[in-house]
């Protein structure tokens, strides 16, 4: 049985084979998140949506909460063809996404 997106997700998450962009790490000091919380929403989220119409590749939208367990934070990845995750931009849920 094929796994779910978010659980392919998850496991790079956890066997920390992602990479951020420098755009991820900035919009994440932006809205005062750090990278634990990215990781916990992205462990404890939902994918909302996928993008397929991206050259790149398909994007993954993660919005899950942050380590204070009240946060909503979105994450924006793609797989990359090193095998690795890339997440693409990170930011603080403001209002109702989906």
């Amino acid at each position: 049985m094929p796994r779910s997106d978010i659980d392919r997700i998850r496991e790079k998450i956890r066997l920390h084979q992602y990479d951020m962009s420098a755009h991820a790490m900035e919009e994440m000091a932006e809205d005062f998140l750090t990278i634990l919380d990215v990781e916990e929403a992205v462990l404890n989220g939902q994918v909302i949506r996928i993008e397929k119409d991206d050259p790149r590749g398909t994007k993954y939208i993660v919005v899950g909460t942050a380590l204070d367990q009240q946060t909503p934070v979105g994450v924006v990845g793609r797989f990359a063809s090193n095998g690795r995750y890339l997440i693409i931009t990170v930011y603080e849920v403001t209002e109702l996404e989906g």
